[in-house]
């Protein structure tokens, strides 16, 4: 699995003219699947994100997490985290998993995040065109691959 992570002061999701997420102060995580990817790599990564200490202390340093700074989360699957670009100008999504996994893999990370959050987090529509707005707060985007775990 793969995630960008990006602290926002606010972000919305879209689709269809329709507002369907949307948060102040917090994070957007956009997160791709791919082939191979299991549970293993989703409970890491929930807890590893809602552990991370990117929001500012009383000092200005970055040392809250997202549950102790108060923020929302949405989490917007992007199967496109996993193009690969060696060959030719079009990406290719081979190492993209398919909809049969990814989404209930998607799904299951939502839930692990909640639970590790204590509170729900918004989300994209699996597989629909969707319009995610956000101001970038820092700019703080950090990657994270559960296949670079050391």
């Amino acid at each position: 699995m793969r995630a960008v992570i990006q602290r926002v002061l606010e972000a919305s999701v879209t689709s269809a003219g329709q507002e369907v997420s949307g948060i102040g102060a917090g994070l957007v995580i956009l997160l791709g699947v791919e082939d191979g990817d299991g549970p293993g790599d989703v409970g890491w990564l929930a807890a590893k994100v809602a552990k991370l200490r990117i929001f500012a202390d009383a000092e200005g340093k970055m040392n809250r997490s997202v549950a102790e700074a108060g923020g929302g989360v949405i989490v917007v699957s992007q199967f496109t985290l996993h193009a690969s670009t060696k060959q030719g100008n079009r990406p290719s999504f081979i190492r993209a998993a398919a909809p049969a996994l990814s989404e209930p893999l998607y799904a299951s990370f939502c839930a692990a995040l909640e639970a590790e959050l204590g509170k729900s987090v918004g989300r994209g529509i699996f597989g629909a065109e969707m319009q995610v707005a956000l101001i970038n707060d820092g700019p703080v985007t950090i990657l994270m691959d559960t296949r670079q775990r050391e």
